[in-house]
Formats: structure tokens, sequence, C-alpha cells
């Protein structure tokens, strides 16, 4: 939907491995899977968080409590347990 298109890669990661990746340094090695690392932790635009903060929920319904009273509320909470 979205007009987001997945393509497949031009080469394999086996590939690009073998071109690219296995001729580095171990500190260019290290510095990759750090760059990698960063890339895959920062949510892009468009993507699921599948970790969601329970802090997402702020302020959600809100409209549910407009005009209403908390300590009232609380009072009647209160009045129908001791029933």
């Amino acid at each position: 939907m979205g007009g987001e298109r997945h393509m497949e890669p031009a080469v394999t990661v086996e590939e690009l491995y073998e071109r690219y990746i296995r001729r580095l340094t171990p500190q260019q090695k290290q510095q990759l899977m750090e760059k990698i690392a960063q890339d895959l932790a920062t949510p892009k635009l468009g993507q699921a968080d599948s970790n969601p903060s329970l802090l997402d929920l702020a302020g959600l319904g809100a409209e549910v409590w407009q005009g209403m009273d908390a300590q009232q509320y609380v009072d009647q909470l209160r009045a129908e347990w001791d029933k």
C-alpha cells in the first residue's frame, strides 16, 4: 500500500561479504558492526515499533475523562465498594 517496494538487492549478502567485507581489517569490521547495530536500533519512519513503550499510551482516551472531577470519581468508586 504506501508506495513502498521491496526489491531484491543487486548482490546477495554472501557476495557482499566475500567481495567487500572479508578483506576489511578487524577494526574496520568492528566499525561496520557498530554502524549496522546503530542502524537497526534506530526506528525508521513507517516501521511499527516491535517494543512499544507504556509511555506511548499517555493521553490516550483523555476525552473519556473530560469534564469529570477525579476526586469525585474516586469517591464514587469507594462508595460502591462499601455497598
